[in-house]
């Protein structure tokens, strides 16, 4: 899984934080534009590419894109 935080567009809510089943996410002390907080996926290898994340911003800050791995044996399972 790849994730992108968009930092501008990120208010520093904290859903992504609250909502991650696995708890991928920390808030870092770096700070935008606006002055917030950002997020960063300091677990990324927990990560179960479920969506929530993505899913719950209100500010459309997350953009995942799926691992070549995971797509390829969905394939081969006919999904």
């Amino acid at each position: 899984m790849a994730i992108t935080i968009i930092k501008d567009f990120c208010k520093g809510c904290g859903f992504c934080i609250s909502y991650c089943p696995k708890k991928v996410y920390d808030l870092s002390n770096e700070m935008n534009k606006k002055g917030y907080r950002v997020p960063y996926p300091a677990r990324i290898e927990d990560c179960t590419e479920c969506g929530l994340c993505d899913m719950y911003c209100p500010d459309f800050a997350i953009l995942l894109e799926k691992t070549k791995k995971k797509e390829k044996t969905k394939e081969k399972e006919g999904r």
